[in-house]
């Protein structure tokens, strides 16, 4: 961890939220129940007596709660560190900084490796299918605990996005802000045919054993290759080739065997063997399949519709180089959210980091953000 860094949020601990009895089991779009449920989370800055300047951070697929900070012994920071922290896109300064992981993940919330109350086993594939609204509904839960009526702002990229989105037309009365980035308002059928080919990777595993692996041996190979596959579609060609180009692997001359000769090989099952150590593979299924299922468009096929309630104000963000959520997605909502005469701030950022960029563009991000948020918030004290 930085030493004396003054944007640095330092050392935090996760906490866990856990609802439970049976008004409180949550009904789910599948048609099923949920509970007791139990949710992981960190919160960064300080919620005001008002207690409204809570901002709501929403994480993509292999994402959790740990946003931002350090925890005791790690050397590495939450996964959105560069936006949040004193004078960041998000400044503690001056607000409440909430991430939760959401239900079917495997980073504390409930999911499919958590225990199943009626068994005392692991849930494994019992656990009831989970949509992107589900996952809303149970982070209203968790805000309401702490005693907040209406979020300044709800933001995130990619799932993240698509979250934002749910907050925005389901809860309307309780968002202020909105920041959808490198999202979409329903997967297009190339993106739900990469999470196929993942989920058919781990599927494969005979070490997947239907998804009663757990205390066994865990799915390695057909997690890993659902990670490279996944891996692939959030760069670029352009970052791609800046960064690999067909630069062989610790070689000067083709092997002409099926040993690893690129670069980018070695890169992308790098990448595989590392996410293995941090994920469930029956999670992937699920969130995966959360992200599929999720489309704001109504029977009419009209997505203006979708926001006829929405109250939020929005701040639209796509990446140039992004292909698995292209930019004119984004333009779909904002074109939706105008019909609407909501007020609706759109940049398409130029880069190359493909969509990964939302990861990686603090710099551009930071200057978006932070006026967006700073502007309404001088609003709000007025």
């Amino acid at each position: 961890m930085p030493q004396n860094d003054p944007h640095s949020i330092g050392i935090v601990e996760t906490q866990y939220f856990t609802f439970a009895g049976s008004p409180d089991e949550m009904p789910l779009e599948c048609g099923r129940k949920l509970g007791p449920i139990t949710l992981a989370y960190e919160t960064y800055g300080v919620l005001n007596e008002a207690k409204d300047n809570a901002i709501l951070i929403l994480h993509a697929l292999s994402g959790d709660a740990h946003a931002a900070g350090y925890h005791a012994g790690d050397d590495k920071p939450g996964w959105w560190d560069i936006m949040i922290g004193p004078g960041k896109g998000f400044d503690t300064n001056r607000f409440f900084i909430i991430c939760s992981n959401v239900i079917g993940g495997c980073k504390g919330s409930s999911g499919p490796g958590s225990a199943n109350p009626q068994t005392g086993r692991s849930y494994g594939l019992s656990f009831p299918i989970v949509t992107i609204a589900d996952m809303v509904n149970a982070q209203k839960r968790l805000v309401e605990h702490l005693g907040i009526k209406q979020l300044f702002c709800v933001a995130g990229g990619s799932m993240g996005g698509m979250q934002v989105l749910q907050w925005a037309t389901a809860h309307p009365e309780m968002v202020r802000l909105a920041i959808p980035i490198a999202t979409t308002s329903r997967l297009s059928a190339q993106a739900i045919a990469f999470d196929e080919v993942g989920r058919q990777a781990i599927q494969a595993d005979p070490d997947w054993m239907q998804g009663d692996y757990y205390g066994k041996t865990i799915p390695h190979r057909g997690l890993s290759i659902a990670r490279m596959i996944g891996h692939i579609t959030y760069l670029s060609d352009q970052s791609m080739h800046q960064k690999f180009g067909r630069k062989l692997q610790n070689k000067q001359e083709y092997g002409y065997d099926f040993v690893t000769d690129f670069q980018v090989e070695s890169y992308l099952r790098y990448k595989g063997d590392s996410f293995v150590k941090r994920f469930d593979a029956n999670s992937y299924l699920y969130i995966s399949k959360a992200m599929d299922y999720f489309d704001l468009t109504p029977p009419n096929g009209k997505l203006k519709d979708a926001f006829a309630t929405t109250r939020a104000n929005f701040l639209v963000i796509s990446f140039s180089s992004d292909w698995l959520f292209p930019t004119y997605q984004s333009k779909e909502i904002v074109t939706a959210l105008r019909q609407n005469n909501l007020n609706v701030i759109f940049t398409d950022i130029k880069t190359d980091y493909g969509h990964d960029a939302f990861l990686l563009e603090a710099g551009e991000l930071t200057r978006l953000i932070s006026n967006f948020l700073l502007h309404s918030h001088q609003q709000q004290q007025k």
